[in-house]
């Protein structure tokens, strides 16, 4: 994985300079730590930030075809370039590099855009062609690795993350009002946008082409189909296990591709354990396995990490997550992460990650995705049994199945009260609604609206996260199965722009770590894809097939046990007597007025309140609501007061820091 940037001039405009490539790319040379390499000519600049993982020697971009008429900055892994290397030597390629993407280069130029879906992968490419003055920016099928892009007169620009937009000097770092709210709704923004002004980000699984003149021409190039292959409609449970585990170590055996060693992430939950279990049947070797453990039981997972861990024999290594951990963390986390959070679970991850990178890794496998694509989260359960309800609005048996969902929540008597059921009531009958699972929790989310700043509230629409995700909803989604329907929502508006992201790449990458994910390979995904719900949830248990193949290879406890959603403490950690002096200082009046992005009042009353008590708040939107704007106030500070001063440094470690690619061929690719 690495960190990429560029600039694509207008037909009459002037080309970016070296100083503002070297500016951008600056900016995330976390991304990247192993050297940069750039290259211009007339109409473009290309900047890359490497972080050594294939092709150890030799492997530095940007990357060029045999002409030099292809020229690649490329982040990300290429987990099939083996096989598509045999074939393009085949027919008549010839490389200079052992490099993955150096295969994307001769791929584009052997197929065209038809090379996209080929790649079994996680990526984002900037691909450049001299000859036709175009410029690619492609994202994987599933959005796992990120892409932005912003024009500027008669540039456009583009970069792994939008600070390294805002270091080149050309993009002014300024909010967008509406997105803001988004966050405060959905915890992201949806899918194709950031929080900043004239920020987009590239859709998952989309090409966009950027003509001579600057036109954007997007594309799709793959969406899934979940309406099940009637040629699996009769397998039994113990088959869909069979061809899941085979597809998974075929997923694993290609991500252990690596020219350094390759660890785990175990959680204690199924899906990683599952992963850490297949990769050891793999690889024999000593295997290297992390975990994050709480000092608050409440969150922690330690007895079943070390089960596991012990079981597969792995070394395990973990730290310990306090309340002062979270503190000191979660600045960071917002700089590499660019968004507000209204939850602190990327600061565990993030500190997990710079564990691997001191233990001497810098691959990691995750079990993400099992989740969404083999229905384990509750929301599937809670849709089933609303729906059920909805036949029967007026009955009382109904409603108690709801007592047997979300078992970490709502205890002591409280999921068979009148309010807990009235929750779950609220647009019951709605089921027409293609949003119907999470409307609930959106509506929820959205109470925490009411600490932005009134114009913030004002320019939110309601519909626009909504309106985006519909627009991207695959062919023949209506005739799917409800479960299928919201399965792919979770993976559309959830997954893909804020766990691929706030917890997975940014908070990973700020430690220059790169995380591999089985269950998102596209023949895994494709296979779930294809299965009965059947085989996923029957009644209400979850995962079916994937449970089946973990009776084969955990303890029972573990394959056994239920989804235990991954939390971190949140206002408990940040306020009251263990407060940091940045929560004071960032929330107090002076603070509060100067961004302006929300109401000062609103917020002084809940801050106050949760310094009174220690963080414990009444209800989790409370929680919710205080981590966002805190958050938000940190961003604000990052982008508008602090970022001229971190370019400045960052930019000096450039200098320090070898650069191994520099071509310029101002005069062969001058502007037409």
């Amino acid at each position: 994985m690495c960190g990429v940037a560029g600039v694509l001039a207008g037909p009459r405009a002037e080309p970016a300079g070296l100083d503002e490539l070297k500016r951008m790319i600056a900016m995330i040379g976390h991304r990247g730590p192993d050297g940069y390499g750039f290259y211009r000519d007339g109409r473009i600049g290309l900047a890359h930030a490497r972080l050594s993982i294939v092709g150890l020697a030799g492997g530095f971009q940007p990357i060029h075809n045999e002409e030099r008429t292809l020229w690649i900055t490329f982040n990300g892994e290429i987990f099939n370039h083996v096989e598509l290397r045999r074939d393009l030597e085949a027919r008549g390629h010839r490389f200079y590099t052992r490099t993955d993407t150096e295969v994307i280069v001769h791929a584009f130029e052997e197929y065209g855009p038809a090379a996209w879906a080929k790649l079994n992968g996680q990526f984002a490419i900037g691909l450049w062609d001299a000859v036709k003055r175009e410029l690619w920016l492609v994202r994987d099928r599933l959005g796992i690795l990120p892409l932005f892009y912003a024009r500027s007169g008669d540039h456009l620009a583009f970069a792994s993350e939008a600070k390294a937009l805002f270091g080149g000097g050309r993009i002014e770092p300024r909010f967008d009002a509406a997105r803001l709210a988004q966050v405060f709704t959905h915890w992201s923004v949806a899918p194709q946008g950031s929080v900043f002004a004239g920020v987009q980000s590239v859709p998952p699984a989309t090409a966009i082409r950027i003509d001579a003149d600057l036109r954007l021409h997007e594309a799709r190039y793959w969406e899934p189909d979940m309406a099940g292959d009637p040629a699996l409609s009769g397998i039994t449970l113990d088959e869909a296990a069979d061809r899941l585990e085979e597809k998974l170590l075929d997923a694993i055996r290609l991500r252990l591709r690596a020219d350094v060693p390759v660890g785990v992430y175990i959680s204690g939950g199924l899906d990683s354990s599952v992963i850490a279990a297949l990769a050891r049947k793999l690889d024999t070797t000593q295997m290297h396995s992390f975990g994050v453990r709480f000092a608050d039981n409440a969150f922690d997972e330690t007895p079943q990490q070390r089960l596991v861990a012990g079981h597969v024999g792995t070394e395990h290594h973990d730290i310990l997550c306090t309340a002062e951990d979270i503190q000191a963390a979660l600045p960071d986390v917002i700089w590499h992460g660019e968004s507000p959070l209204v939850r602190t679970a990327p600061a565990p991850l993030f500190l997990l990650s710079r564990l691997v990178r001191d233990s001497g890794i810098r691959v990691v496998l995750s079990g993400e995705g099992a989740d969404e694509w083999l229905a384990g989260y509750d929301i599937f359960k809670e849709d089933k049994v609303r729906r059920f309800w909805a036949r029967q609005p007026q009955s009382a048996a109904r409603p108690k199945l709801l007592s047997r969902i979300h078992p970490y929540a709502a205890t002591g008597g409280q999921k068979d009260s009148p309010l807990w059921q009235a929750f779950w009531k609220r647009g019951m009958t709605e089921t027409d609604d293609p949003f119907y699972a999470h409307r609930i929790r959106w509506q929820n989310t959205a109470w925490t609206q009411r600490l932005l700043a009134p114009d913030v509230r004002s320019a939110a629409n309601a519909q626009a996260f909504d309106e985006v995700v519909a627009a991207h909803l695959p062919a023949g989604w209506s005739r799917w199965s409800p479960l299928a329907r919201t399965q792919w929502t979770e993976i559309a508006a959830f997954m893909s722009p804020y766990l691929l992201t706030s917890q997975g790449d940014r908070v990973a990458m700020a430690n220059s770590i790169e995380v591999r994910y089985p269950f998102l390979d596209p023949e895994v995904d494709d296979l779930c894809a294809a299965l009965p719900d059947r085989v996923k949830m029957l009644g209400l248990r979850d995962k079916l097939a994937l449970r089946r193949v973990a009776s084969r290879l955990l303890p029972a406890e573990i394959f056994h046990r239920p989804k235990r959603p991954y939390r971190a403490p949140m206002t408990t950690a940040l306020f009251g007597a263990q407060a940091p002096a940045y929560v004071r200082d960032l929330l107090s009046e002076e603070s509060l007025n100067r961004y302006g992005l929300v109401d000062a009042a609103g917020v002084a009353a809940l801050a106050a309140k949760a310094h009174r008590t220690d963080g414990r708040m009444a209800g989790e939107r409370e929680e919710m609501a205080l981590v966002g704007v805190l958050t938000l106030q940190m961003l604000a500070r990052n982008v508008l007061d602090e970022l001229p001063g971190r370019a400045s440094t960052l930019r000096a470690r450039l200098d320090a820091a070898p650069i191994h690619i520099l071509e310029e061929h101002l005069d062969s690719a001058a502007a037409a």
